[in-house]
């Protein structure tokens, strides 16, 4: 059942105050999350419409508090409080832009690596020893540098020997990781 009153008392600080019911009775206590959710405070000596509850205790309390002006309930939609639509300058345009740009040229002079083998030469400039590896492995430098991430010893002397960067030589003897793939291989 719904009621009308005047919102009598209010604290601020604490979010919380009291309804005098208009046909009389005593004052209902009312929560700041009773009342809905437009971006207005409550203020005192409003007139509202409610409805009652009783909480754990058994004292009644005031819910889904309404003003007068809008008597329907408030939509969820409508609750949000708009805020001014912040927007780019120019520069900071260009700059997105540009940075898109060159991770797409990034990406993409990647992708053409690896897709004509990871070799910057033409297949017909290859030494012919190099464009016959039928028996041996191909390996190919794509950014690993640790032991840890070889699979075989050959691997490894490849990368050592080949690929800039290759951390997997710790006592600079020329025999890449000694204590995992090519112990004993020399």
């Amino acid at each position: 059942m719904r009621f009308d009153g005047k919102l009598s008392r209010w604290n601020e600080d604490r979010g919380f105050g009291f309804i005098t019911p208009i046909l009389g009775g005593d004052d209902v206590f009312v929560h700041v999350s009773a009342f809905p959710r437009d971006g207005q405070a409550p203020r005192l000596h409003e007139t509202l419409s409610f409805e009652v509850e009783l909480n754990k205790e058994g004292k009644k309390r005031a819910t889904r508090v309404r003003r007068p002006a809008s008597s329907r309930p408030i939509a969820p939609s409508e609750r949000r409080v708009a805020r001014p639509r912040q927007t780019r300058s120019v520069s900071g345009r260009a700059v997105g832009i540009a940075l898109a740009v060159a991770i797409g040229v990034f990406g993409f002079s990647e992708y053409s690596q690896k897709a004509s083998g990871g070799s910057d030469a033409p297949s017909d400039a290859r030494p012919a020893a190099q464009a016959d590896r039928s028996s041996a492995p191909a390996f190919h430098c794509d950014g690993r540098t640790r032991c840890g991430q070889m699979t075989s010893c050959a691997e490894a002397r490849f990368f050592l020997a080949n690929c800039p960067g290759a951390k997997m030589d710790g006592d600079l003897d020329g025999i890449p990781c000694e204590q995992k793939w090519c112990a004993g291989a020399y």
